[in-house]
């Protein structure tokens, strides 16, 4: 019995020096550690980690090439705050946030955010909910006849007509095309071109990295495949899509096919579905991509590197 302990502490030592040289050696090949290319998941409806609130909606940290980036805030703002205080996160250390889009489970979390980091950059889309345009199509059917004080506006409708938000003073800069905000980061805009949620554009975040493209999806409103074209269309080279990807009500035939579109069509090699993608979406990419399947739920932190 003596012997067998000897032995396994043995092994343990050497197993344990065997593996400080390695990380010795990728720390010495790679000037920001692995640990440092990562994506902490803040807010999702399931997990692992009993400490942390589990609710609708999503939220992400992504520290990758010295950036440290917020995509989406959550569905309640308390609850987005207790997650990220026991999680550690400074949100007074941020280089940008980006809002996918305008439903509550995404933006929630903009309140507190924005009592502890007034002035951080906001990249939005051009979505009235952010302050944006009120839809010119809202005055494509003037009526002369009627007498002027039944007019909007008299008659003399603004070009443009800026829309209330709930975030007035926020440092938003509204997106209605593909933007850099950093080098080597992008966001995406896309909708929907069927009637469900075709007044519902959507960022997404891709980071250039060595082994491809990542994508950060909040929830694929415009559809995960229209998104990972968008973005295939300058460089076809997708290394993982992480987020939500709106399954939650799909039948089975339309997961498994676009579970298969994204492994065989788009090539995507990792996934790391969260938020809206649904339990059936998880089992069935779990089974498709099989070891490149990430989990995310709340708390756990993928390797993005």
């Amino acid at each position: 019995m003596i012997k067998t302990r000897d032995l396994s502490l043995a092994l343990a030592v050497a197993v344990g020096i065997g593996m400080s040289a390695c990380v010795r050696h990728t720390n010495a090949a790679q000037p920001a550690s692995i640990g440092n290319q990562r994506l902490t998941v803040l807010v999702d409806a399931f997990g692992s980690q009993p400490a942390l609130r589990q609710d609708w909606g999503y939220a992400a940290l992504i520290e990758y090439g010295g950036k440290r980036i917020l995509f989406d805030t959550g569905n309640d703002s308390a609850g987005f705050a207790e997650n990220v205080q026991r999680l550690g996160v400074q949100l007074t250390r941020l280089d940008a946030v980006i809002i996918s889009h305008r439903h509550g489970d995404h933006t929630a979390g903009l309140r507190y955010l924005l009592t502890v980091n007034p002035r951080v950059t906001i990249y939005v889309t051009e979505d009235e909910a952010f302050g944006g345009p009120t839809p010119a199509v809202f005055f494509k059917q003037p009526d002369p006849s009627l007498p002027i004080t039944m007019r909007y506006f008299n008659g003399a409708v603004p070009d443009v007509i800026p829309h209330g938000s709930a975030w007035t003073g926020a440092n938003f800069i509204r997106v209605t095309d593909t933007m850099e905000i950093a080098p080597g980061f992008r966001v995406v805009r896309n909708i929907s071109a069927t009637q469900q949620f075709s007044e519902t554009p959507e960022l997404s975040l891709v980071i250039d990295t060595p082994t491809g493209q990542i994508v950060v999806v909040g929830c694929s409103h415009p559809g995960v495949e229209r998104i990972v074209a968008s973005v295939a269309a300058r460089d076809p080279h997708i290394s993982m899509v992480v987020g939500g990807l709106h399954l939650v009500t799909a039948p089975r035939p339309e997961v498994e096919r676009l579970a298969m579109a994204l492994r065989d069509t788009w090539k995507v090699e990792r996934i790391a579905p969260g938020h809206c993608s649904g339990e059936l979406t998880f089992a069935v990419l779990q089974r498709i991509f099989g070891a490149n399947y990430r989990y995310a739920g709340v708390g756990t932190v993928i390797d993005l590197s």
